[in-house]
């Protein structure tokens, strides 16, 4: 029991739905219909993928983990050397057979896809690769966790995926990227202090912050090219860029500070969400 504590505790519970609504809202629009890929492929995304995400970054961050103040709360624990084998083990054993089935039933396009979701999950944090730990290619590998799933769940039906699709995974992208970059400034100083190097370590606080701003903005502009109703995500969406925005001027000093912008982004995510629900509700029918 405590080893299901540790595991679901490094999987960021608060997160869950960020990986699974992409996929089961993209394989809805894409025809797939209510039925069992359904409920497998979200479960999937919804818990296994979040364990091996967060799992194998929890354990090849420990030396950065243990200086991070907002770390051991929703935004990450702290994980025990004792624990590091056993949340290996459990990211391997919770992941494999989903994607044995996801795999199994798929196209040869989402099986493409999903392998390269699979990828980038592993190549994120393991040693040797550590793609977190290269400037840039850290945000743009956390934006891929997000939009391939949702990329997978489209795809994984074989119908037919127009323009429209990909223009607003392209916006969903640059939601990824730039959210990465914001939740790496705020931890400019553990990551200098651990030694692990950052697109905010790199580029500094206030210039990756400025980045954010205007990245959340196109985000929201490629939308509102969308049919309507996507206009109205667009304009939820422009909440991003301004609660980024009041941190306009902060320094490498100051970084700590946009913390603040996070804690906000994670309730955004939830009300933003529920707009994004409504409107393909309304979409749909």
């Amino acid at each position: 029991m405590n080893l299901v504590k540790v595991v679901l505790a490094s999987s960021r519970p608060i997160s869950w739905v960020n990986t699974a609504f992409p996929f089961a809202a993209a394989y809805l629009l894409a025809g797939g219909g209510f039925g069992w890929l359904l409920v497998v492929g979200t479960i999937f995304f919804l818990i296994p993928y979040n364990i091996a995400i967060y799992g194998i970054n929890d354990v090849f961050d420990y030396e950065s983990d243990i200086r991070n103040p907002r770390k051991g709360g929703v935004e990450g624990s702290v994980l025990h050397p004792k624990w590091h084998k056993p949340v290996l083990w459990a990211s391997a054993v919770t992941t494999i057979p989903f994607l044995a089935v996801l795999l199994w039933a798929g196209t040869a396009e989402s099986s493409l896809w999903l392998l390269l979701a699979m990828f980038t999950v592993v190549a994120y944090s393991l040693k040797g690769l550590r793609f977190k730990e290269k400037p840039v290619l850290d945000s743009l590998t956390s934006s891929a966790h997000f939009t391939l799933p949702a990329v997978v769940g489209a795809t994984i039906t074989g119908g037919q995926v127009d323009w429209r699709f990909w223009l607003a995974i392209a916006a969903f992208f640059l939601w990824g990227l730039a959210s990465h970059a914001l939740g790496a400034v705020q931890d400019i100083g553990p990551d200098r202090e651990g030694g692990l190097t950052s697109v905010a370590t790199e580029l500094g606080a206030r210039a990756t912050t400025r980045a954010c701003v205007i990245i959340y903005l196109i985000a929201a502009a490629l939308l509102f090219l969308l049919p309507s109703p996507a206009w109205i995500i667009a304009v939820a969406g422009i909440g991003y860029a301004l609660n980024a925005a009041r941190f306009w001027n902060v320094t490498d000093a100051t970084a700590s500070a946009t913390r603040r912008a996070w804690g906000v982004f994670l309730w955004l995510n939830y009300l933003v969400g529920a707009i994004v629900t409504v409107v393909l509700i309304w979409a749909i029918s």
